[in-house]
């Protein structure tokens, strides 16, 4: 059986992780506990999340020609992710994610460098990768150019879109339209909106356009609508222990991905990539903590839906 063809279009980050036991306020200087460093990056953290989970992975991106960017690629192909499309840029450095976990959350702070090098240009010139590809993944910390692009060469050639809006900003209704399935947080579903109701700003995307609007919401689970029925239906997450969140929404998007190039239904997507959040949840760092196919398949989980 072939593996699904997952194709990942985003951006790539060493990730620099402080560990300390609260949040610094304004002008305070706390001292951590630990201190310590990962690939990571939504697009390359997605990438080894899928391949992990079973799909044949490529993905295309933009690196430093520096320490940063050799220990990215050479991650990335040690998780048996294709790196042939990354380019490398010789004018600026590698990107950079500062994160601080604390109190069993975290803040990030991303600094873009060499992803914003990612053009419109490159990915034209790799439409014939995109289109062989059974989805495509995108985020939102690459040039938004970029993003569109990308989606204009997948929804001509009817291949499924997932984009995770993240970080979030507001995106034109054209855009939303060509989206097959938008995976946004709560934070970034009110960027999209400006509504706080979850079920009014999903059907406020459905308004504008939007097909399928996955809801990711952490430990209250996941809201899915759908433009085809106009309803909404909501699924709980996993209960596990939390060592740190960092990497949880690029474990689900990743899954859902995976299981929707495989053929899955949704409802049989959304569970298997909470369950996949779940399991990344219960260890420390982004790519460090995304499971394995086997892990998932091992894990007992139950989710529930039809919660109107």
């Amino acid at each position: 059986m072939n593996k699904p063809k997952v194709t990942v279009i985003g951006s790539a980050n060493i990730d620099l992780v402080t560990q300390t036991n609260s949040f610094p306020k304004l002008g305070e200087t706390l001292l951590g506990k630990d201190f310590q460093h990962f690939p990571g990056g939504k697009g390359a953290n997605q990438a080894v999340a899928a391949a992990r989970l079973g799909g044949d992975v490529t993905f295309i991106g933009c690196v430093g020609d520096d320490d940063y960017g050799k220990q990215i690629k050479e991650n990335l192909q040690i998780e048996n992710v294709n790196v042939e499309h990354i380019f490398t840029s010789e004018i600026v450095e590698s990107g950079i994610a500062n994160i601080v976990v604390a109190e069993k959350d975290n803040a990030i702070i991303v600094i873009p460098g060499a992803n914003h090098e990612l053009n419109p240009e490159y990915v034209h010139s790799l439409a014939d990768v995109i289109l062989a590809s059974d989805v495509i993944v995108l985020q939102l910390e690459i040039p938004i150019e970029t993003v569109k692009a990308a989606v204009s060469v997948a929804h001509k050639g009817n291949v499924p879109i997932v984009l995770n809006p993240a970080p979030a900003l507001p995106l034109p209704e054209e855009l939303l339209q060509q989206i097959t399935y938008i995976t946004p947080n709560e934070t970034e579903i009110k960027v999209l909106t400006d509504e706080e109701d979850i079920d009014r700003s999903i059907e406020q995307l459905f308004a504008i356009g939007s097909k399928n609007v996955i809801l990711t919401r952490g430990h209250k689970g996941v809201a899915y609508g759908s433009s085809e029925n106009q309803s909404v239906r909501h699924y709980e997450a996993c209960r596990v222990e939390v060592t740190d969140t960092t990497g949880a929404g690029d474990t689900f998007n990743a899954a859902f991905a995976v299981s929707i190039a495989e053929g899955k239904n949704i409802s049989e997507a959304i569970n298997y990539a909470n369950a996949a959040a779940g399991l990344s949840i219960t260890k420390l760092g982004a790519q460090t903590g995304m499971p394995t196919f086997k892990e998932v398949k091992e894990f007992n989980f139950k989710n529930v839906e039809e919660k109107k």
